[in-house]
């Protein structure tokens, strides 16, 4: 009888230890971070093919701005089904154009040295196309991926809608070997 109650006791308190830490995970994913699995080449060599990363959901929740430089993580404006992971180019008020190859915003030659080889060149799209500027309207970006040739993004579908990112993107975790913070080469 002894035995059948102390077994009683370890089953609830492992219960509560389980239902604790599956509660503490909810929150955690539910509103403050989320792990995202890169699928694909278009952030190399920013990110790599199955790479995971953390992205920070609650600074978009509490509107928190986001600048140019940052990674986001967001629904797909082809295929909402699907989450997209960019680098901010243009914000809201910014007038950017291709010319030569390159990325200017507000008539200057962005500095993307940071996270792009130097011989890497920027051509146009159905949207964003080689010497015409386009104005970001409010609440919407220009976004693009770091590995420029392989990257469907907003030279092809246009400006992404605020309301559609899903967060900041700030920490790789997993491979261990490649574990590292996400940094915005402009701060």
């Amino acid at each position: 009888m002894e035995f059948l109650k102390k077994a009683y006791f370890f089953f609830l308190d492992t219960m509560q230890t389980v239902l604790l830490a599956a509660s503490i995970f909810l929150v955690i994913y539910i509103f403050l971070f989320r792990p995202f699995q890169v699928s694909g080449e278009s952030m190399f060599p920013t990110f790599k093919n199955h790479e995971y990363i953390l992205t920070n959901i609650i600074s978009v929740k509490m509107n928190s701005p986001l600048k140019q430089g940052d990674v986001i993580v967001f629904k797909a404006p082809t295929d909402p089904d699907k989450d997209f992971i960019k680098r901010i180019i243009g914000l809201a008020g910014d007038t950017v154009y291709l010319k030569e190859g390159f990325v200017y915003v507000n008539d200057k030659k962005l500095d993307e040295h940071g996270y792009l080889d130097s011989d890497v060149r920027t051509y146009g799209g159905s949207f964003l196309k080689e010497g015409e500027p386009v104005v970001v309207p409010q609440g919407e970006y220009l976004v693009m991926g770091d590995n420029r040739p392989y990257s469907s993004d907003s030279r092809e579908w246009g400006f992404l809608k605020k309301q559609n990112v899903i967060g900041k993107s700030f920490f790789v975790y997993w491979p261990v070997t490649t574990m590292r913070l996400v940094q915005n080469p402009y701060k």
